[in-house]
């Protein structure tokens, strides 16, 4: 086989050394435009399991990196004057310099031909069975194939540049500081035994604010290390850019997602993107040499997996990469919009910053940072649960939440799912059953499902209501239930389904497709159809229907507070009546409720204003919005940022943020917590409590999501529907035996030491497993 490798990186060398030493009678070509000793970055950060597969690959290499490699396991975090640290998070560094001249000296030692100071244009004249495109970044290979790879490239809000200096720092290094133009932060590790990487990164119009745009290449780097100089403690700031004038130092990032990975050229031959070509992600979470050298490997294994057959080593390659780094590109834009909003990030006390930097990426979790680092996570809890008033160590989602005269004994919340389960609207022993027995499950809060205002303002004819006073009078029974037998607060959920009412139960008919008979007429802001030449037409609301729903709400307000509900919300999301009203998507009206924002708001904030007034004062009162309609004209993040503002200004303690549901043409991005990031950027935007909801299936999540900031209480659906118990199950699985947050019914008493034994267990025997693994790994 004769292979060449365009690009002489991390992963053209790498994969060249692999070939070569499988079979060395292959033929293998480096083609690297620039000289041998040229390089433009400083340091290479590497994790431990990356340093693990260098080994498994070819130990000797690996043995000469280790050699050279600065290890910490340190991270430091610098604000407000406190340097906060956590430790345990394995990873070293290793000058690039240093580096590629370990693999070039490999490369020659195995045969491998290097050609220096040679510029490939195209692969027209690449006599090769298989051409590796691991030119970088700007990848010519891949730009001359784009319609085979559709490389997709996102260039981000934050301009940085990449330092060195003589400071040897003994952490990764985390500095922030606020300037009268904004934030910038530093990241700093130390790669040999004289020097350390420096990246001075800023959102792009705090840079050009600073008027760094206009400043020379040495003007940028004195305001650099006046900026940093008490953590740079004396020393200076070096460029190797040479190349590089004035602002072009300073890059935006971008990021490169390409669909496929592999082109067959003219003459049949290969052409295989590897490294920055193929991918990048933001360096906040790892180098772009570690994927490029992870990228080699995974296909030479695929080349010795398959022998011959070249066709099924690159469809495995392309499959298992794309799949891992697109893994690894996802926390990797959680990093990303984290470093891109510091202003928000850093209105959190100190410990609460540090800790949401430590989890940005959603990789680790809070039982993986006790893992790392126990002392530092108790350090936090204790001071978590001091923001409660206690004193004591308790995991985050046991920390008990007041709002006005309402007090919850933990973060975890029933959502309100609907049942589809009553007669009339008439709630009975189908709902004291289901709500009964999650309010004895643990949980903090139950919500009753949405439950509507009138008649037709019901989803399906199994919808419950609060038109009636039969209706306040069956709640009522479930309410003083869950009261008399357990300490779980419930709340009342009150909607008008409005386009998307007049419907089947999804068991009988499909979900949202019209009922076969008995249709009510449906309102919404504007004419509409929900699925198109499928629903039932909505006519638009007139002023007078407008007036006789907002009485329908108040009226059941009222009914929900006689029945002793200790929390009220409003449903503005998903597509239902004040959802419609506020999605540009489904609003098209002339008048005085229909156009920008402020004015699609008028009518849902009207009816919120009505409930306010009714509903009693030391209650609390929230409202359930689509953060982002997943949809090109609709709702966006940012409109949810002002929405949230807007019932913020009108009374509302809390935004239960959720998002979609408003079109057929939704397509939103899935993902664990995935819309947690919206319930974060109004937290800390708007400065109100929040409700996180979407895929969060686990106490470590809702720990996470607590203990970082991004949501004051988290709202948990199906896992509660598997299991009612999930709180006190989660509790066990944790071993968090309370008794702070978590009661358990006296009746189910005798059970509570067995399930915790049990997860004692399965807790000891993976860490027994782990030790074991280790040990045959010689680690």
């Amino acid at each position: 086989m004769r292979i060449t490798c365009v690009g002489g990186g991390p992963a053209g060398l790498y994969f060249a050394l692999l070939m070569k030493k499988a079979d060395p009678a292959r033929v293998v070509r480096v083609l690297e435009r620039n000289r041998a000793g040229d390089t433009f970055g400083w340091g290479v950060v590497l994790s431990d399991q990356t340093v693990d597969a260098l080994r498994e690959a070819d130990a000797e290499t690996a043995d000469e990196i280790s050699d050279a490699f600065n290890h910490w396991d340190d991270i430091a975090v610098h604000i407000g004057g406190r340097r906060i640290v956590s430790g345990g998070h394995g990873f070293c560094g290793i000058g690039r310099k240093k580096l590629l001249n370990i693999l070039q000296a490999r490369c020659e030692q195995l045969g491998v031909e290097l050609a220096y100071e040679t510029d490939v244009a195209d692969d027209a004249g690449l006599d090769a069975d298989l051409i590796i495109a691991a030119d970088g970044l700007n990848s010519r290979l891949r730009q001359k194939y784009a319609a085979t790879y559709q490389p997709d490239i996102d260039l981000r809000r934050c301009r940085f540049v990449w330092l060195g200096t003589t400071k040897l720092f003994d952490a990764f290094t985390f500095d922030f500081q606020r300037t009268e133009w904004g934030w910038f932060q530093a990241h700093a590790y130390r790669f040999d035994a004289t020097h350390s990487t420096f990246i001075v990164e800023a959102p792009e119009e705090v840079w050009r604010a600073a008027g760094l745009e206009g400043m020379g290449k040495e003007e940028s780097i004195a305001f650099c290390e006046k900026l940093f100089a008490r953590v740079l403690d004396g020393h200076q700031l070096i460029s190797n850019a040479s190349h590089l004038r004035g602002s072009a130092q300073w890059i935006r990032f971008p990021r490169v997602v390409c669909k496929t990975w592999v082109h067959r050229n003219e003459r049949g031959a290969p052409v295989v993107l590897m490294g920055d070509a193929a991918h990048t992600a933001h360096f906040s979470i790892g180098s772009g040499s570690k994927l490029a050298l992870e990228d080699a490997i995974a296909l030479a294994r695929d080349i010795d997996k398959h022998g011959g057959d070249l066709e099924a080593a690159l469809a495995d390659y392309q499959a298992s990469r794309s799949i891992e780094v697109l893994r690894i590109q996802n926390a990797a834009r959680n990093s990303t919009e984290w470093f891109e909003n510091v202003e928000r990030h850093a209105r959190l006390a100190p410990e609460q910053f540090a800790y949401s930097l430590l989890t940005r990426s959603q990789r680790i979790s809070h039982e993986n940072l006790r893992l790392r680092d126990a002392g530092y996570v108790g350090e936090f809890e204790r001071w978590l649960a001091a923001q409660s008033g206690l004193d004591a160590q308790l995991p985050p989602m046991f920390t008990p939440y007041r709002l006005r005269g309402l007090t919850l004994k933990n973060r975890v919340v029933v959502s309100p799912m609907a049942q589809y389960s009553c007669v009339d609207g008439l709630p009975a022993d189908y709902h004291l059953a289901h709500l009964g027995a999650r309010a004895l499950g643990g949980a903090g809060l139950v919500f009753a499902e949405m439950s509507c205002v009138s008649p037709d303002a019901r989803i399906t004819p199994g919808c419950p209501g609060l038109w009636s006073d039969a209706q306040g009078a069956a709640w009522q029974r479930i309410v003083g239930f869950i009261h008399a037998n357990s300490s779980a607060k419930v709340a009342m959920q009150l909607g008008h389904a409005g386009p998307k009412g007049s419907t089947c139960v999804p068991w009988s008919g499909g979900e949202d497709r019209p009922l076969a008979s008995g249709n009510w007429p449906l309102m919404a802001a504007s004419e509409q159809q929900y699925i198109e030449g499928v629903s039932q037409v909505a006519r638009a609301m007139t002023r007078a229907d407008m007036d006789r729903v907002r009485e329908d709400f108040v009226s059941a307000a009222r009914r929900a507070a006689d029945a002793g509900f200790d929390w009220l919300e409003l449903h503005c999301a998903h597509g239902y009546l004040l959802s419609g009203f506020i999605s540009p998507l489904t609003n098209r009206r002339d008048d005085p409720y229909g156009g920008v924002l402020a004015n699609r708001l008028r009518y849902p904030l009207e009816v919120f204003h009505a409930l306010r007034e009714v509903w009693p004062e030391d209650r609390p009162m929230s409202v359930r919005i689509s953060a982002h309609d997943w949809v090109a004209g609709g709702t966006t993040p940012e409109d949810a940022v002002a929405i949230a503002a807007a019932f913020k200004a009108a009374g509302a303690d809390l935004i239960d943020v959720s998002s979609g549901q408003v079109s057929k043409a939704q397509k939103p991005i899935y993902g664990r917590m995935w819309q947690t990031p919206f319930a974060e950027s109004i937290r800390n935007r708007v400065g109100i409590a929040t409700m996180a909801v979407g895929a969060i299936s686990e106490a470590d999540h809702v720990n996470s999501i607590i203990a970082s900031g991004r949501a004051d209480l988290c709202a948990i659906a199906r896992p509660h529907l598997a299991n009612p118990a999930w709180t006190l199950t989660e509790a066990a699985r944790i071993g968090y035996a309370g008794p702070v947050g978590l009661e358990w019914p006296r009746q189910y008493l005798s059970g509570k030491s067995q399930l915790e034994r049990e997860f004692e267990r399965q807790r000891a025997d993976s860490v027994a497993a782990a030790e074991q693994a280790n040990k045959a790994l010689g680690v």
